[in-house]
């Protein structure tokens, strides 16, 4: 597998990572401010702040994970990863239906009352299925979005 081997696309899959991390920051604050102090309902809540991270996500990533392909129609490419975050989304949203309600419960179970437990799981399922989600995004961009690019053995030839 390229990503095991190649230093490069390791070090791609470590900024697309940390892009990811801002991401996270904004999808979290976002979904916590919606659906905690404004009582936005939660599945609503983290598709707004979904797309807010895909927002951020994709300048982020055209800028710094990705540099060798700002001369690719960034139109095209906002399109692209447009479409992969909307599957991701569609991912997103069937997961954190399926698991808000059990990791709440977990959370009931396990967590002191310093924070609600439906706080603390709707924070645990939004954690779960942005890992998930992650992984699909590096892959589908990094093939499709931003495919445009040479690995490092391409280079050398």
């Amino acid at each position: 597998m390229t990503l095991l081997n190649n230093s490069l696309e390791r070090k791609r899959f470590f900024r697309f990572a940390l892009v990811g991390i801002s991401g996270a920051v904004v999808d979290f604050g976002v979904f916590n401010l919606l659906s905690s102090i404004l009582h936005v309902n939660p599945s609503l809540s983290q598709a707004i702040s979904f797309t807010l991270a895909v927002i951020n996500n994709f300048i982020w990533n055209r800028l710094w994970t990705y540099p060798e392909t700002r001369g690719s129609s960034p139109i095209k490419q906002l399109i692209q990863f447009g479409a992969v975050n909307v599957i991701g989304l569609g991912i997103r949203t069937v997961l954190f239906s399926l698991v808000e309600k059990h990791l709440i419960a977990l959370a009931v179970a396990l967590i002191p009352h310093i924070l609600t437990p439906t706080i603390v799981g709707h924070n645990l399922t939004l954690a779960f299925v942005i890992l998930v989600v992650m992984l699909w995004n590096y892959f589908a961009n990094r093939y499709w979005t931003f495919k445009d690019i040479p690995t490092s053995e391409e280079k050398k030839q």
